[in-house]
């Protein structure tokens, strides 16, 4: 078994982190699962409203990323130095906190949830559509929340392979139920909402049982008494993962809106074909980030300087690697996944397959700074971490999708985020070298 204080060469790294990035792109395949069947079996409208109403459930469930990544990096740190009792507090803590934001958040959702879509442009059918689809998901914002975090914290309890195959458990259920609930059962944009909700169940409430009990991991379910002082440090550390998920789902809001004025409903469709892939991409790299960050905080917490300096060169030759992969792949799978999702609208097929070609140049610069971005958070930086999410998730892509499209159009907004990216790799890489010192890496 791989524990967090071994030496890791690229080998080890890979074989460490890789059950973090297949449950993080597992986790990404719910949305493409939903979008899939409510697409080709109920409609473009409803495909449209799905996609325009994911952004605000994002947001919702990125707490638990919060509090996984800015959580496993304290425990991290905390059995770093030796306490093993007190990182189990801490572990108990952020749980129990967990559960009672989700239950708030699903209070609040049900009440904004009708004036905030309205306020977004959402009309008519399609806004009623997407009304439908949140009533049923938001029941099981607690799940949501804990799935997330649980995702960081099985590799901080050296269990990255039970994550992955509670992930996975999560996704097959969604996907069977999908089938089930809008095939066979008729249930329409129901269904789908349905069986996204169960599975976030099965992926938040299955690994709350495990660590509930006796268990081989590092990490169990304790009592725990509040610590204000230590829970704000979780949440500044951990800020960066609860901006970056924040400013997504505003830019993407921002996106549909753009997208609205300039190519209609088609727009905001096609726009849903591209961040179906872009998920899923982009998961692989938030995966890698977050299964190696116990390990950066480890070291870091252990003083192995040495280490910490290898696992930071081994993490970009990593993240080179898969950043062109994912753009050669995301060439060649553009025509297929398009007419997968919108084959049958030409129109909307070529919108899509255009606007694939712009954006998957985004794959080359985007890993660079997340890593970036998760390396402060591993080593309690978390000013440092969330200043990069900021810049790259908000500022930029905001700045490009209002701008560009002003001299180039609709090219504009599918370039958006390339330029975007591109920005933040810069940001990443002066901060990276500026602290190197200081952390000494």
């Amino acid at each position: 078994m791989i524990q967090l204080s071994d030496h890791f060469d690229c080998k080890r790294l890979l074989r460490f982190t890789t059950p973090s990035i297949i449950m993080l792109i597992f986790t990404s395949i719910y949305g493409v699962v939903d979008g899939f069947f409510v697409s080709n079996f109920v409609g473009k409208t409803a495909f449209t409203a799905v996609n325009f109403i994911m952004p605000v459930l994002i947001i919702l469930g990125c707490v638990g990323f919060m509090f996984g990544t800015g959580g496993g990096a304290l425990i991290a740190i905390t059995m770093g130095a030796g306490h093993k009792e007190k990182a189990n507090q801490l572990f108990s803590m952020l749980i129990y906190v967990s559960i009672a934001c989700g239950i708030v958040l699903t209070g609040a959702g049900l009440l904004f949830l009708r004036p905030l879509l309205s306020l977004l442009g959402a009309r008519g059918q399609m806004l009623e559509d997407c009304i439908t689809y949140g009533k049923i998901i938001l029941p099981a914002v607690s799940a949501y929340i804990l799935q997330y975090e649980f995702q960081c914290l099985f590799a901080t309890a050296e269990k990255p392979k039970l994550g992955l195959y509670v992930t996975v458990a999560a996704g097959l259920t969604n996907a069977l139920l999908d089938a089930l609930f809008i095939i066979v059962f008729h249930w329409g944009l129901q269904g789908a909402a349905a069986a996204t909700a169960i599975g976030q169940c099965v992926g938040g409430l299955l690994p709350l049982l495990y660590f509930a009990r006796p268990n081989t991991s590092l990490l169990r379910l304790t009592k725990a008494k509040f610590d204000g002082a230590a829970l704000m440090k979780v949440c500044v550390n951990g800020s960066s993962e609860l901006m970056s998920n924040i400013s997504t789902s505003i830019v993407s809001m921002l996106y549909n809106i753009q997208l609205l004025q300039y190519a209609g409903e088609d727009g905001v469709a096609a726009y849903g074909v591209l961040m179906y892939v872009n998920l899923i991409f982009l998961a692989a790299f938030i995966g890698f980030s977050v299964g190696v960050s116990p390990v950066v905080g480890y070291h870091s917490g252990a003083g192995n300087y040495n280490e910490l300096s290898g696992l930071l060169k081994k993490s970009f030759m990593i993240t080179g690697v898969f950043s062109l992969l994912m753009f050669l792949a995301s060439q060649a799978l553009a025509k297929p996944l398009s007419l997968l999702f919108v084959g049958y609208d030409q129109t909307l097929l070529e919108m899509t397959l255009r606007g694939f070609f712009l954006f998957s140049f985004s794959f080359l610069f985007a890993g660079f700074a997340i890593f970036g971005s998760a390396f402060f958070t591993a080593l309690g930086d978390g000013l440092t971490s969330a200043l990069i999410s900021f810049l790259r998730t908000l500022v930029f892509q905001i700045l490009a999708v209002l701008l560009l499209p002003l001299f180039l159009g609709l090219d504009g907004i599918w370039i958006s985020i390339t330029t975007a990216e591109t920005a933040a790799v810069i940001v990443a890489v002066l901060f990276l070298i500026f602290k190197r010192k200081k952390y000494h890496y």
